[in-house]
């Protein structure tokens, strides 16, 4: 690295937080409102906001909503083109907004530019030419994950390749596209792009998709998949990516190969900490380039915390902001709030229908040991929830595993409209100790996807 010159301007503040994400900046703000001087520091005027805003969940999820929706007078490729631009205005408005926020405060900065630790309280911040020493009394690393690229021969070398991030930057719709991984974001990607039309295969190394979940489920979101015109490959060992004009070949297995105009890499994710000078000042890096934390999310060093993707926990923005309530705690509370306190987080993938899971899956609860009572019911087999029916979409299965002792519910899976609503009730239900039996006797609102727990719950045995 080269030399910083000493003479640099100095910005003293009480906080300064890496990275626009949801954690950090919910902090600046809330230091901010206490009378604090606060700096939040961005490498690219295009993250204002973070992942979530710009690259992760607004985009990927009005891009799935217009797709549910489409203008009958426009074929998939121009209506994919529309819904691009619409979401390319959508997250050009809230960047603006939310720089607008963060820069307004009279104590609140955003500083754009790259950050290294220079002791354990500077970070210098470059931009260009541009040097800025910023001292600080709290630090927080924020700057989140990106997509993994596994060594896989010609992946990285190939001009056809992209991340979440480049199909997101996508203005035109792909005619044949190959997505590599069959995990959450992989399914996501795949039942988007079928939906606008393009013709779609999904490679995955392992025997199933989404692994973390129970086989029942994996079987149904390939169902689903397949159905939506997706060509679903398991079991693809992947060896080679090798690029032919505007084609690209993905070879996998003895010989077996596909071609298509575009590959999405969806092999998972990983902590963004490179050449931030984390273990020169002694903060500890894990094996993944994760920040290590304690479960008040400090790092080695007292003053430094770590939030979001990159301190290796969940990744999730809703994850993030409870980061933010811990941190808080710790510099403006009592100091007592937690990771250990997280109980029943749930998790949702924006597949049409949506899968979403709170607690454990059935291969988990078995594992404990406990005596369990289970039951796995189809939507369309659920003749009390007509809900389903009035939207026309009774596709989809529920689950459900309960500690046959205990009366308490475990983990609950749901793969249908409205899973992401559902699921919520179910975690809140969970986190306040409530049992099957009385999420089953429950008085929910007819007609509604919630009330699929009488019937689901009464099903166990």
């Amino acid at each position: 690295m080269a030399a910083i010159p000493s003479g640099s301007p100095v910005m003293d503040v009480d906080l300064a937080v890496v990275g626009f994400g949801k954690g950090g900046k919910t902090l600046i703000g809330a230091m901010a409102a206490r009378g604090k001087r606060v700096a939040l520091i961005e490498q690219s005027d295009q993250m204002y906001g973070g992942t979530c805003i710009n690259i992760g969940c607004v985009p990927t999820k009005a891009l799935i909503h217009r797709a549910e929706h489409p203008d009958s007078r426009l074929d998939g490729e121009a209506w994919f083109a529309r819904a691009a631009e619409q979401t390319a205005t959508l997250t050009a408005a809230m960047r603006a907004a939310n720089f607008t926020l963060f820069d307004s405060p009279e104590t609140s900065t955003v500083v754009t530019g790259r950050a290294r630790f220079e002791d354990p309280h500077t970070l210098v911040v470059t931009a260009g030419t541009d040097v800025l020493r910023v001292r600080a009394e709290t630090i927080v690393v924020n700057t989140g994950a990106e997509p993994a690229m596994p060594p896989i021969p010609g992946l990285a070398e190939s001009k056809r390749v992209v991340t979440s991030t480049g199909m997101l930057a996508l203005t035109e719709r792909p005619g044949e596209l190959i997505v590599l991984g069959g995990g959450y974001v992989g399914v996501e990607f795949a039942a988007m792009h079928a939906a606008y039309g393009t013709r779609v295969t999904l490679l995955q190394r392992g025997p199933r998709l989404l692994p973390k979940e129970d086989p029942e489920i994996s079987a149904e979101m390939e169902t689903l998949l397949t159905d939506a015109g997706v060509r679903v490959v398991t079991g693809a060992a992947m060896h080679a990516v090798t690029d032919s004009g505007d084609r690209v070949r993905v070879g996998f297995g003895d010989g077996d190969g596909v071609e298509a105009d575009l590959v999405l890499a969806a092999l998972g994710r990983r902590p963004v900490t490179e050449g931030l000078g984390l273990e020169e000042v002694g903060i500890a890096v894990g094996k993944r380039g994760e920040v290590v934390v304690d479960e008040y999310l400090r790092t080695s060093l007292p003053h430094v915390y770590a939030v979001g993707d990159v301190n290796g926990g969940p990744q999730f923005t809703y994850i993030s902001l409870d980061d933010f309530r811990i941190v808080l705690d710790q510099l403006t509370g009592e100091g007592r709030r937690a990771t250990t306190d997280r109980v029943a987080v749930p998790h949702t993938v924006f597949t049409t229908p949506p899968l979403a899971r709170v607690g454990l899956t059935s291969a988990e609860a078995r594992a404990t040991g406990r005596p369990l009572k289970t039951a796995v019911r189809r939507v369309a087999e659920m003749p009390a929830v007509p809900r389903a029916k009035i939207v026309g979409d009774a596709r989809g299965v529920m689950t459900a595993v309960v500690d046959a002792e205990t009366d308490e519910v475990l983990g609950v899976t749901v793969l249908a409209h409205d899973a992401h609503e559902v699921i919520n009730t179910v975690a809140v239900g969970m986190r306040c100790g409530a049992t099957a039996s009385s999420l089953r006797d429950g008085i929910y609102t007819h007609p509604s996807m919630t009330e699929a727990l009488n019937d689901l719950l009464g099903h166990l045995g």
